[in-house]
């Protein structure tokens, strides 16, 4: 619309005064004119948007790590590393307009491999946990590395999010993507099959992030992928997300015993300090909820293969509104509980306890010793597919 009327703005006295001197000449003249500049302006958008690559660095073992930046047509921003799929960054608007970083994270390869509560990474093969670290498929018991208490926690001690995936830029008319692809070998971790999967990130022009993942395996296994980004719509060096405002489409949760494993009871969210069917400032009944908030939710009609909206979240005061949208059954909701202030960010501020949040969309924790939670077992020749998106508005 602003083009148009600079447009008209342009053409409209150019047109008159052709009309008046030079006839049909001058108004040919002023219609090349004001379609160079539009062309201009047309040139000037496609600069903007786009796929851009560096070297991000070189792992210990000599693998190079690239980090891609994508460009929408609204200049929302977001980089993103070949290790561990990761989302190193994400800039959205306010409500003014201003953009600011949105996800928590480091601009340094050297403190990604050193270690960190997996930041923006791709978790898996089994996103959240898996109790003792043993599941049986088949009649056959499976034993996984454990790196989590008694448990395994996002894939074992080398999961998804320390591998460096292979990419390729994806082009399309919903805005610029980044298809990752690895390969995990029968027994990596002790989990069973050789798993291809990939991580297709597109951010589209409707101000989305549109996260696909699919994974194929030539023999049964359990498969549960999600991304682990951190999120402080405020912007990731701005303080804590206590005064952020979550509403969850899920009127039942998952209890879980002391180490985070599901009882397997599906408990109703009403008249507790879980319930989140209506909007709540976070950190209005946070003091109720021993340690915080890190719990799975159930999605009123959620893993049906269709987007259904599990949540949103509001930043009252800078005005960014995240919806989230996905095929899953269930969202893990994370407070950042074990942020402790040693942990320096991309802002230059440290990391503390309550500085964003995060919002996994996944299967129930457990899901493979639980047999009445919707199953996360992949067989040959079927394939797991899971969409989530990510919508930015501002309010």
């Amino acid at each position: 619309m602003i083009r148009k009327n600079l447009l008209s703005a342009i053409a409209a006295p150019a047109a008159l005064l052709g009309l008046l001197s030079l006839g049909s000449v001058g108004c040919e003249s002023t219609k090349s004119a004001a379609n160079s500049l539009e062309q201009k302006m047309e040139n000037k958008m496609s600069k903007t948007m786009g796929i851009t690559s560096a070297e991000f660095g070189k792992t210990k073992d000599g693998q190079k790590v690239e980090l891609y930046t994508l460009t929408n047509a609204n200049g929302v921003v977001m980089k993103v590393s070949t290790y561990g799929a990761i989302i190193t960054e994400l800039h959205v608007p306010d409500k003014t307009g201003k953009t600011a970083n949105v996800v928590l994270g480091f601009n340094n390869f050297a403190q990604y491999e050193a270690g960190h509560p997996f930041f923006g990474a791709i978790a898996g093969r089994y996103a959240n946990r898996i109790a003792k670290g043993k599941f049986t498929l088949d009649g056959k018991e499976y034993t996984l590395a454990t790196n989590n208490g008694p448990n395994s926690l996002h894939g074992g001690k080398v999961g998804f999010d320390k591998y460096v995936w292979a990419a390729e830029k994806i082009e399309s008319a919903d805005g610029p993507g980044i298809k990752l692809s690895l390969t995990s070998k029968d027994g990596d971790e002790g989990y069973p099959g050789t798993l291809k999967a990939t991580c297709t990130y597109t951010l589209t022009n409707k101000n989305e992030l549109k996260i696909d993942l699919d994974a194929m395996t030539d023999k049964i296994t359990v498969c549960n992928l999600t991304n682990h980004s951190y999120f402080n719509l405020a912007g990731e060096n701005s303080g804590n997300i206590l005064d952020a405002k979550l509403t969850l489409n899920a009127d039942k949760f998952t209890p879980s015993d002391a180490t985070m494993i599901p009882t397997g009871e599906l408990k109703d969210v009403k008249e507790s300090p879980m319930d989140f069917t209506t909007p709540h400032a976070i950190g209005e009944r946070i003091a109720q909820v021993p340690g915080g908030y890190d719990h799975n939710y159930v999605i009123n009609g959620g893993g049906q293969g269709k987007l259904v909206q599990a949540g949103k979240v509001l930043d009252p005061k800078s005005g960014r509104a995240m919806e989230i949208w996905t095929t899953q059954p269930g969202v893990q909701f994370y407070t950042a509980n074990f942020l402790d202030g040693k942990i320096t960010g991309i802002g230059g501020k440290a990391y503390q306890k309550n500085g964003a949040l995060c919002l996994e969309t996944q299967h129930y924790p457990d899901s493979p010793n639980h047999s009445d939670f919707p199953t996360t077992t992949l067989k040959p020749g079927e394939k797991y597919h899971h969409q989530t998106v990510y919508k930015f508005v501002a309010e």
